[in-house]
């Protein structure tokens, strides 16, 4: 019951003494009312015993639910959850209709968050080709600079594992973040070697200067990156277990795709090349040619004009060779 005073309410609780708390007989003996007014044992009423149960009674929409905790460690959340389930239906036998086990806590955040992924991680590399085609306007040089964020990922894992650490929401936001910044290198270098292009060089003059004049530049993108998340990758206080696989992911893909850049990205440059390239190499970026007129020199033939006593050379046309 409840005791009401003023605007205040309070539940009413009776609670037996100890020594009538123990004693089932003495429970029984208490004396409970009836409509017509006598006074009756309860052990005439209800069998009483003594028994092991709940100290507590927790119900969930109207049911009632028992809930068992665990705290996952040196593993990752989703196989301890899949081994766990598997384990339950193999020795355990709930009666049908009447209980059933449900998983939640960070499991469901975790199913939730992959759930999310799913849809934004093929949009977020969506984007970044998008925009690689906005910039160099064609495909392959936009697939020769995509190929650092595979090349990234493989960095990533490879951390990961190296410091025995399981896959988590966070380390999966760090791929993310990492799939922008791995196409910096790769940027820097497929530019310059543009560049160098339509200044005319060879494509394997272009890619080797290339490489060699954005070495520093490619050292401190990756520096930079790396060095700001490695106070992240080896913290310990409050929230470390979320920024450890972030930054670890981050460090690792970095470093990486500075290493396939350089050695990987070249080779791909020169075996993948456009057909373009391998037939135009003096041409631009669009292959167009170059036309210049040539003018003959003094022994060549000269037109004489009837109204006037000037020459004029007559122009040849000829295609430069590429």
């Amino acid at each position: 019951g409840e005791v009401f005073e003023g605007q205040l309410r309070f539940p009413l609780i009776i609670r037996l003494p100890e020594n009538a708390r123990t004693n089932p007989e003495a429970i029984g003996q208490i004396l409970v009312g009836t409509a017509a007014g006598e006074r009756i044992p309860l052990s005439r009423l209800a069998t009483i015993e003594k028994v092991q149960g709940p100290n507590t009674i927790k119900r969930d929409w109207y049911q009632r639910r028992i809930t068992i905790e665990a705290n996952v460690r040196g593993r990752d959340l989703g196989s301890f959850v899949a081994e766990a389930q598997q384990t339950i239906a193999k020795k355990v036998a709930l009666p049908a209709g009447r209980y059933r086990v449900e998983w939640g806590g960070q499991f469901e955040n975790l199913q939730r968050a992959q759930t999310r992924l799913m849809i934004v991680v093929p949009v977020a590399l969506l984007m970044i080709l998008s925009l690689l085609y906005m910039t160099y306007r064609n495909w392959i040089d936009s697939l020769r600079v995509f190929t650092g964020v595979p090349f990234a990922w493989i960095g990533g894992i490879l951390a990961l594992w190296i410091r025995d650490m399981p896959f988590s929401i966070s380390a999966a936001v760090g791929f993310i973040a990492l799939s922008g910044v791995a196409v910096l290198d790769d940027m820097l270098l497929v530019s310059t070697i543009r560049q160098l292009r339509r200044q005319g060089k060879s494509l394997d003059d272009a890619v080797e200067e290339a490489a060699m004049t954005r070495l520093r530049p490619i050292l401190m993108t990756t520096l930079v990156a790396a060095l700001g998340f490695v106070p992240m990758a080896f913290s310990d206080g409050m929230g470390s277990e979320v920024q450890r696989p972030l930054a670890t992911v981050v460090i690792g893909g970095v470093c990486s795709a500075m290493i396939m850049s350089l050695l990987v990205l070249r080779v791909l440059y020169v075996v993948f090349n456009s057909p373009m390239d391998k037939t135009h190499d003096n041409g631009d970026d669009d292959g167009h040619q170059e036309v210049k007129p040539v003018f003959p020199s003094d022994s060549d033939h000269l037109v004489t004009s009837s109204s006037e006593s000037s020459f004029e050379p007559r122009d040849v046309i000829e295609p430069v060779s590429v």
